[in-house]
């Protein structure tokens, strides 16, 4: 099956070869999102909630773009640097996936830039 490579205008380039997304028939699945800005800066450096609430807004942006909603999102592969920074995590997570939670795994691990504390990957399905 094909699929849609999905890309907001409003996104910096990226800093490898991929799209923010891709949709195949139903499914949307969003690329491991950090918290990135310009030139593959970080943001929010040292502040693994801002990281989070950052990550977290393009993984929605991504998904309106595709047509797909956070409430589609059925999978998130989280990656942590630190584990000391799960409950802040946790809390802003809360606020994006307030009803019925999405499976979901959590590993630690190193990131792409040593900076980065939180790395989501998303995969939804629209109803």
């Amino acid at each position: 099956m094909a699929f849609e490579p999905i890309n907001p205008p409003q996104f910096p380039t990226p800093i490898a070869p991929y799209s923010a997304g891709a949709k195949a028939g139903n499914t949307v699945y969003v690329s491991g999102v950090l918290a990135l800005g310009e030139g593959g800066a970080v943001l929010h450096v040292g502040d693994a909630a801002a990281q989070t609430r950052h990550v977290l807004e393009v993984i929605k942006t991504t998904l309106e773009a595709a047509g797909a909603t956070m409430a589609d999102v059925a999978m998130n592969h989280i990656f942590l640097k630190d584990l000391a920074d799960y409950a802040a995590f946790n809390q802003v997570y809360a606020e994006y996936f307030p009803g019925a939670k999405p499976a979901r795994y959590c590993i630690k691990c190193e990131l792409v830039k040593p900076d980065c504390l939180v790395e989501i990957a998303s995969v939804a399905h629209i109803g």
